[in-house]
């Protein structure tokens, strides 16, 4: 029990540390994808805990809060630090260097100057306010640390009287699924507008996005993301483009046409940000499958697949048996599995050209509010294990450009539920993982929140086109 209390004590100062750095130098700290930021003393320990028995990373408190205190020393640039990774490397490599702050100077060297990445804040205008809209709210605010990044400037719905804003803001606060939002949530009904733990937020009313004039509240340069889903083309999205105070669109559906599907962490890199202005951020089901996708073609190589997603069903279907224009999906929603239709199979060649005319897909609805499943049956072009499998889809999760995408699991209790809330666009069932007896066919279950990890995914995308991510250290 004492020495328990002197992890508490250390948790503590760990939370002060992480706060100051967070709001006073835009330092954000995590330890292996796991946030730190506004967490109880318990979370933090926690966090430890899976950093020791899921990630195979011996630290304890002790150790990160040294580490931190001299991170805390440093005059950094805006960056966000895996405080997991980089203490694991200082237990590895302590007796290369006299002490920790030689060492965290060594690793950090590149990041020591406030010049080298100096962040303008992008004003973020949410057209829509349904399920994707709110959590994305509530990312940005809660992301929003010292400012220098994406801010939240207004809500575009059909109606903003005072009833409307009201409702909306109750919405917000709480979530049969996502839970309570732990903030404050405001309303100024006379100015027609919403205040989110301090962040003055501009509740607009328009059918027409092309005659909203949003430099009238000071919004100027800003992105909009479209979460209604109702224009998909460039024509229809063209329209933001039209109002005034808008330089940027990104949709939160998968995009027709030639509009760019980006998967963040596979090809967001490979368009040209100031020649295009109008992004898609692609589906929830393909930002689960292509990261693994990605990993297994470039280890092993897919002669051919098949995705079958089982996903939670959506508003788009019928509560009760009725009229809809799709087969199938205007039978009760809650009561049924529903066969459906994807696009996740012709979204795949789009981010990963290689992989073209190798896929089916289809997709079962079922009674579930959230959190899907997409299970990879895959043909790959050399001999493998399970063994190997897992090992290349562990090591992406901890290593390279998938980190933010892919987390591991190694529970085989792991269901549903659990994966409520998680950040990561994929979530790997190791034990499941399947070979077939001529190793050359496997199997693969991905989780993913296809509400909350998706949001997570297009929040990444929008920092990227605003041009204010910071430096990383993963």
């Amino acid at each position: 029990m004492k020495e328990w209390i002197r992890y508490e004590k250390a948790a503590t100062e760990l939370i002060k540390i992480v706060s100051d750095l967070r709001l006073d130098k835009s330092i954000e700290l995590i330890i292996f994808r796991r946030e730190l930021h506004d967490k109880s003393i318990s979370d933090i320990l926690d966090i430890h805990s899976y950093a020791n028995k899921i990630v195979h990373k011996p630290i304890s408190i002790m150790d990160t809060v040294m580490i931190v205190k001299e991170i805390a020393k440093l005059n950094l640039s805006p960056s966000r630090i895996d405080l997991g990774k980089l203490t694991a490397e200082w237990l590895q490599e302590r007796n290369n260097f006299e002490n920790a702050a030689a060492f965290v100077n060594n690793k950090l060297k590149d990041f020591i100057g406030v010049e080298k990445r100096v962040l303008e804040p992008k004003d973020v205008i949410l057209y829509g306010f349904g399920r994707i809209g709110r959590l994305a709210a509530r990312e940005l605010i809660a992301q929003a640390g010292k400012g220098q990044q994406l801010r939240l400037r207004a809500i575009v719905t059909r109606s903003n009287s005072e009833a409307d804003i009201i409702k909306r803001a109750d919405l917000l606060r709480t979530d049969s699924v996502h839970g309570h939002f732990p903030g404050t949530v405001d309303v100024d009904a006379a100015n027609k507008a919403l205040i989110i733990n301090g962040h003055y937020i501009q509740m607009i009313a328009a059918s027409k996005p092309e005659e909203i004039d949003y430099t009238i509240y000071g919004i100027e340069n800003a992105m909009v993301i479209d979460n209604t889903g109702v224009a998909r083309d460039r024509a229809g999205l063209s329209k933001h483009l039209q109002a005034k105070g808008v330089s940027q669109v990104l949709l939160t559906a998968p995009g027709k046409g030639d509009i760019p599907n980006i998967v963040h962490g596979v090809n967001h890199t490979k368009f040209d940000m100031k020649k295009e202005q109008i992004f898609s951020a692609a589906s929830c089901t393909t930002n689960a499958i292509i990261p693994v996708l990605k990993v297994i073609e470039e280890k092993l190589g897919i002669e051919h697949g098949h995705i079958e997603t089982i996903h939670s069903y959506t508003n788009d279907q019928n509560l009760l048996d009725n009229y809809h224009k799709k087969y199938r999906r205007g039978r009760a929603a809650v009561l049924n599995m529903v066969i459906t239709e994807t696009g996740a199979g012709s979204a795949i060649t789009k981010v990963i050209p290689s992989l073209k005319g190798k896929f089916t897909a289809n997709a079962v609805r079922v009674p579930t509010p959230n959190v899907s499943l997409a299970i990879l049956n895959l043909s790959v072009k050399r001999e493998t294990s399970k063994e190997e499998v897992n090992a290349l889809l562990r090591d992406a999760a901890l290593n390279g450009d998938l980190v933010e995408q892919i987390q591991y699991s190694y529970s085989n209790e792991l269901v549903s539920s659990d994966v409520i809330g998680n950040h990561c666009a994929s979530v790997v069932d190791s034990p499941a993982t399947l070979i077939s007896d001529d190793k050359r066919n496997t199997v693969i279950y991905v989780w993913y929140d296809n509400e909350y990890g998706y949001t997570r995914q297009v929040m990444r995308l929008a920092k990227y086109l605003a041009d204010v991510i910071r430096l990383r250290y993963y």
